[in-house]
Protein backbone atom coordinates (compact mmCIF):
# COMPACT_ATOMS: atom_id res chain seq x y z
CA UNK A 1 0.00 0.00 0.00
CA UNK A 2 2.85 2.39 0.78
CA UNK A 3 4.36 1.72 -2.64
CA UNK A 4 1.01 2.38 -4.31
CA UNK A 5 0.62 5.69 -2.48
CA UNK A 6 4.16 6.72 -3.37
CA UNK A 7 3.33 6.31 -7.05
CA UNK A 8 0.61 8.94 -6.83
CA UNK A 9 2.88 12.05 -6.79
CA UNK A 10 5.11 10.41 -9.41
CA UNK A 11 2.14 9.83 -11.69
CA UNK A 12 0.75 13.32 -11.14
CA UNK A 13 4.12 14.94 -11.84
CA UNK A 14 4.55 12.86 -15.02
CA UNK A 15 1.06 13.93 -16.04
CA UNK A 16 1.95 17.56 -15.29
CA UNK A 17 5.07 17.34 -17.48
CA UNK A 18 3.07 15.71 -20.29
CA UNK A 19 0.49 18.46 -19.93
CA UNK A 20 3.13 21.19 -20.24
CA UNK A 21 4.44 19.53 -23.41
CA UNK A 22 0.97 18.84 -24.79
CA UNK A 23 -0.16 22.43 -24.21
CA UNK A 24 2.24 23.57 -26.91
CA UNK A 25 1.20 20.74 -29.23
CA UNK A 26 -2.44 21.67 -28.64
CA UNK A 27 -1.71 24.86 -30.56
CA UNK A 28 0.69 23.65 -33.25
CA UNK A 29 -0.79 20.20 -33.89
CA UNK A 30 -4.29 20.21 -32.46
CA UNK A 31 -5.32 23.57 -33.91
CA UNK A 32 -2.89 24.26 -36.78
CA UNK A 33 -2.48 20.72 -38.10
CA UNK A 34 1.32 20.87 -38.04
CA UNK A 35 3.06 17.67 -36.91
CA UNK A 36 6.10 19.26 -35.30
CA UNK A 37 8.58 16.51 -34.44
CA UNK A 38 11.08 19.20 -33.41
CA UNK A 39 8.86 20.04 -30.42
CA UNK A 40 10.94 17.63 -28.34
CA UNK A 41 14.08 19.60 -29.15
CA UNK A 42 12.42 22.77 -27.86
CA UNK A 43 12.00 20.86 -24.59
CA UNK A 44 15.70 20.07 -24.71
CA UNK A 45 16.49 23.74 -25.37
CA UNK A 46 14.55 24.77 -22.27
CA UNK A 47 16.37 22.17 -20.18
CA UNK A 48 19.81 23.26 -21.38
CA UNK A 49 18.86 26.89 -20.77
CA UNK A 50 18.16 25.93 -17.16
CA UNK A 51 21.52 24.13 -17.01
CA UNK A 52 23.33 27.25 -18.20
CA UNK A 53 21.46 29.57 -15.83
CA UNK A 54 21.42 27.39 -12.72
CA UNK A 55 24.01 29.64 -11.10
CA UNK A 56 21.80 32.69 -11.64
CA UNK A 57 18.56 31.33 -10.25
CA UNK A 58 15.92 28.77 -11.09
CA UNK A 59 13.12 31.32 -11.36
CA UNK A 60 15.19 33.28 -13.87
CA UNK A 61 15.53 30.16 -16.01
CA UNK A 62 11.75 29.79 -16.41
CA UNK A 63 11.09 32.91 -18.51
CA UNK A 64 14.46 32.54 -20.23
CA UNK A 65 13.63 28.98 -21.32
CA UNK A 66 10.22 30.13 -22.56
CA UNK A 67 11.81 32.88 -24.67
CA UNK A 68 14.63 30.69 -26.04
CA UNK A 69 12.34 27.83 -27.08
CA UNK A 70 9.71 30.27 -28.32
CA UNK A 71 12.21 32.06 -30.57
CA UNK A 72 13.37 28.72 -31.96
CA UNK A 73 9.78 27.86 -32.85
CA UNK A 74 9.23 31.32 -34.30
CA UNK A 75 12.24 30.96 -36.60
CA UNK A 76 11.18 27.45 -37.62
CA UNK A 77 7.69 28.64 -38.53
CA UNK A 78 8.90 31.71 -40.43
CA UNK A 79 11.68 29.98 -42.36
CA UNK A 80 10.13 26.59 -43.14
CA UNK A 81 6.74 25.59 -41.79
CA UNK A 82 4.71 28.49 -43.20
CA UNK A 83 5.40 27.07 -46.66
CA UNK A 84 3.85 23.70 -45.75
CA UNK A 85 0.50 24.54 -44.12
CA UNK A 86 -2.14 22.01 -45.08
CA UNK A 87 0.50 19.31 -45.71
CA UNK A 88 0.88 17.52 -42.36
CA UNK A 89 2.99 14.63 -43.65
CA UNK A 90 5.45 17.08 -45.20
CA UNK A 91 5.71 18.96 -41.91
CA UNK A 92 6.37 15.65 -40.14
CA UNK A 93 9.31 14.81 -42.39
CA UNK A 94 10.60 18.36 -42.37
CA UNK A 95 10.54 18.81 -38.60
CA UNK A 96 11.95 15.32 -38.03
CA UNK A 97 15.00 16.38 -40.01
CA UNK A 98 15.21 19.61 -38.02
CA UNK A 99 15.04 17.61 -34.77
CA UNK A 100 18.03 15.50 -35.82
CA UNK A 101 20.00 18.64 -36.66
CA UNK A 102 19.17 20.21 -33.29
CA UNK A 103 20.16 17.05 -31.42
CA UNK A 104 23.52 16.99 -33.15
CA UNK A 105 23.98 20.69 -32.44
CA UNK A 106 23.34 20.02 -28.75
CA UNK A 107 25.97 17.26 -28.77
CA UNK A 108 28.48 19.62 -30.36
CA UNK A 109 27.79 22.37 -27.83
CA UNK A 110 27.28 20.41 -24.60
CA UNK A 111 28.71 16.96 -25.34
CA UNK A 112 26.96 13.62 -25.69
CA UNK A 113 26.88 12.67 -21.94
CA UNK A 114 23.95 13.82 -19.87
CA UNK A 115 24.39 16.75 -17.49
CA UNK A 116 22.69 17.33 -14.16
CA UNK A 117 20.90 20.45 -12.98
CA UNK A 118 21.04 21.00 -9.23
CA UNK A 119 17.62 21.68 -7.75
CA UNK A 120 17.40 24.92 -5.78
CA UNK A 121 17.52 24.50 -2.03
CA UNK A 122 13.92 25.62 -1.57
CA UNK A 123 12.73 22.67 -3.71
CA UNK A 124 14.47 20.02 -1.64
CA UNK A 125 12.52 18.00 0.88
CA UNK A 126 8.78 17.53 0.84
CA UNK A 127 5.48 17.22 2.65
CA UNK A 128 4.76 13.59 3.48
CA UNK A 129 4.92 11.61 0.24
CA UNK A 130 4.88 14.79 -1.89
CA UNK A 131 8.38 16.11 -2.72
CA UNK A 132 8.62 19.85 -3.20
CA UNK A 133 10.02 19.50 -6.71
CA UNK A 134 7.04 17.47 -7.91
CA UNK A 135 4.62 19.85 -6.19
CA UNK A 136 6.32 22.68 -8.05
CA UNK A 137 5.89 20.87 -11.38
CA UNK A 138 2.18 20.36 -10.71
CA UNK A 139 1.74 23.99 -9.68
CA UNK A 140 3.59 25.10 -12.80
CA UNK A 141 1.23 23.06 -14.98
CA UNK A 142 -1.83 24.52 -13.27
CA UNK A 143 -0.54 28.08 -13.69
CA UNK A 144 0.23 27.43 -17.35
CA UNK A 145 -3.28 26.11 -18.02
CA UNK A 146 -4.86 29.11 -16.29
CA UNK A 147 -2.62 31.53 -18.19
CA UNK A 148 -3.44 29.95 -21.55
CA UNK A 149 -7.17 29.93 -20.84
CA UNK A 150 -7.05 33.58 -19.81
CA UNK A 151 -5.03 34.47 -22.89
CA UNK A 152 -7.44 32.73 -25.26
CA UNK A 153 -10.64 34.01 -23.69
CA UNK A 154 -9.74 37.35 -22.12
CA UNK A 155 -7.38 39.02 -24.63
CA UNK A 156 -7.98 40.34 -28.14
CA UNK A 157 -4.98 38.48 -29.53
CA UNK A 158 -6.19 35.24 -27.98
CA UNK A 159 -9.60 35.67 -29.59
CA UNK A 160 -7.89 36.27 -32.94
CA UNK A 161 -5.98 33.04 -32.42
CA UNK A 162 -9.18 31.11 -31.79
CA UNK A 163 -10.83 32.70 -34.82
CA UNK A 164 -7.95 31.69 -37.12
CA UNK A 165 -7.96 28.13 -35.79
CA UNK A 166 -11.72 27.81 -36.26
CA UNK A 167 -11.88 29.21 -39.80
CA UNK A 168 -8.73 30.66 -41.37
CA UNK A 169 -10.39 32.02 -44.52
CA UNK A 170 -13.19 33.77 -42.66
CA UNK A 171 -10.68 35.26 -40.22
CA UNK A 172 -8.55 36.55 -43.09
CA UNK A 173 -11.54 38.18 -44.80
CA UNK A 174 -12.38 39.83 -41.46
CA UNK A 175 -9.05 41.64 -41.51
CA UNK A 176 -7.03 39.40 -39.19
CA UNK A 177 -3.37 39.00 -40.12
CA UNK A 178 -3.30 35.21 -40.11
CA UNK A 179 0.45 35.05 -40.73
CA UNK A 180 1.13 37.09 -37.61
CA UNK A 181 -1.27 34.91 -35.62
CA UNK A 182 0.52 31.78 -36.85
CA UNK A 183 3.92 33.09 -35.78
CA UNK A 184 2.64 34.11 -32.36
CA UNK A 185 0.93 30.74 -31.93
CA UNK A 186 4.14 28.92 -32.73
CA UNK A 187 6.07 31.17 -30.35
CA UNK A 188 3.70 30.40 -27.46
CA UNK A 189 3.48 26.68 -28.22
CA UNK A 190 7.25 26.31 -28.48
CA UNK A 191 7.80 28.44 -25.39
CA UNK A 192 5.59 26.11 -23.38
CA UNK A 193 7.83 23.24 -24.49
CA UNK A 194 10.77 25.19 -23.03
CA UNK A 195 8.90 25.49 -19.73
CA UNK A 196 8.38 21.72 -19.79
CA UNK A 197 12.14 21.35 -20.23
CA UNK A 198 12.68 23.37 -17.06
CA UNK A 199 10.31 21.04 -15.20
CA UNK A 200 12.14 17.97 -16.48
CA UNK A 201 15.43 19.17 -14.99
CA UNK A 202 13.86 18.66 -11.56
CA UNK A 203 13.27 14.94 -12.05
CA UNK A 204 16.19 13.76 -14.17
CA UNK A 205 19.37 14.56 -16.12
CA UNK A 206 19.52 16.63 -19.29
CA UNK A 207 20.76 15.20 -22.59
CA UNK A 208 20.50 15.79 -26.35
CA UNK A 209 17.74 13.17 -26.70
CA UNK A 210 15.68 14.40 -23.74
CA UNK A 211 12.66 15.44 -25.78
CA UNK A 212 12.37 12.18 -27.68
CA UNK A 213 11.43 10.33 -24.49
CA UNK A 214 8.26 12.38 -24.07
CA UNK A 215 7.18 13.61 -27.49
CA UNK A 216 5.20 10.50 -28.50
CA UNK A 217 3.29 10.46 -25.20
CA UNK A 218 2.54 14.16 -25.62
CA UNK A 219 1.06 13.55 -29.07
CA UNK A 220 -1.06 10.79 -27.54
CA UNK A 221 -2.32 13.28 -24.96
CA UNK A 222 -3.40 15.73 -27.66
CA UNK A 223 -5.13 13.03 -29.73
CA UNK A 224 -6.86 11.35 -26.79
CA UNK A 225 -7.97 14.64 -25.29
CA UNK A 226 -9.37 15.92 -28.58
CA UNK A 227 -7.51 18.04 -31.11
CA UNK A 228 -7.25 21.63 -29.92
CA UNK A 229 -9.19 21.06 -26.68
CA UNK A 230 -7.53 22.44 -23.56
CA UNK A 231 -9.64 20.59 -21.01
CA UNK A 232 -9.21 17.38 -22.96
CA UNK A 233 -5.43 17.78 -22.82
CA UNK A 234 -5.60 18.28 -19.05
CA UNK A 235 -7.65 15.13 -18.42
CA UNK A 236 -5.70 13.00 -20.88
CA UNK A 237 -2.32 14.11 -19.50
CA UNK A 238 -3.25 13.31 -15.91
CA UNK A 239 -4.78 9.98 -16.89
CA UNK A 240 -1.79 9.01 -19.02
CA UNK A 241 0.68 10.04 -16.31
CA UNK A 242 -1.06 8.00 -13.63
CA UNK A 243 -1.52 5.02 -15.94
CA UNK A 244 2.14 5.04 -16.93
CA UNK A 245 3.31 5.40 -13.32
CA UNK A 246 1.23 2.53 -11.92
CA UNK A 247 1.80 0.28 -14.92
CA UNK A 248 5.56 0.72 -14.54
CA UNK A 249 5.26 0.09 -10.79
CA UNK A 250 3.51 -3.26 -11.30
CA UNK A 251 5.53 -4.37 -14.35
CA UNK A 252 8.53 -2.61 -15.93
CA UNK A 253 9.20 0.43 -18.10
CA UNK A 254 9.01 -1.38 -21.45
CA UNK A 255 5.84 -3.31 -20.66
CA UNK A 256 4.26 -0.20 -19.17
CA UNK A 257 4.74 1.63 -22.50
CA UNK A 258 3.03 -1.24 -24.31
CA UNK A 259 0.12 -1.18 -21.87
CA UNK A 260 -0.32 2.57 -22.27
CA UNK A 261 -0.37 2.25 -26.07
CA UNK A 262 -2.92 -0.56 -25.90
CA UNK A 263 -5.20 1.47 -23.62
CA UNK A 264 -4.95 4.57 -25.83
CA UNK A 265 -5.61 2.60 -29.01
CA UNK A 266 -8.60 0.91 -27.40
CA UNK A 267 -9.94 4.27 -26.22
CA UNK A 268 -9.56 5.81 -29.69
CA UNK A 269 -11.47 2.89 -31.17
CA UNK A 270 -14.40 3.92 -28.96
CA UNK A 271 -13.93 7.68 -29.35
CA UNK A 272 -11.81 8.38 -32.45
CA UNK A 273 -12.21 12.16 -32.00
CA UNK A 274 -10.95 12.07 -28.41
CA UNK A 275 -12.59 13.16 -25.20
CA UNK A 276 -13.81 16.49 -26.58
CA UNK A 277 -14.46 17.66 -30.13
CA UNK A 278 -13.36 21.06 -31.38
CA UNK A 279 -16.30 23.05 -32.69
CA UNK A 280 -15.55 25.02 -35.82
CA UNK A 281 -17.37 27.45 -38.08
CA UNK A 282 -16.81 25.30 -41.14
CA UNK A 283 -19.84 24.63 -43.38
CA UNK A 284 -19.09 20.92 -43.65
Amino acid sequence: MEGVLNQLPIGLSIGAVLLLIALGLTFTFGQMGVINMAHGEFIMAGAYTTYLLQGVGFLVALPAAFVVAGLMGLVLEWVLIRRFYGRPLDTLLLTWGVSLILQQLARDLFGAPNVQVLSPEWLRGGIGILPYNRLFIMALAVLSVVAIWAYQHRTAQGRRMRAVMQNRRLAATSGINTGRVDRLTFFIGSGLAGVAGVALTLIGPVGPALGTYYIVDAFLVVVAGGLGRLRGAVLAALGLGLLNSYAEFWTNASLAKVMVFVVIIGFLQLRPQGLFVLRTRALT
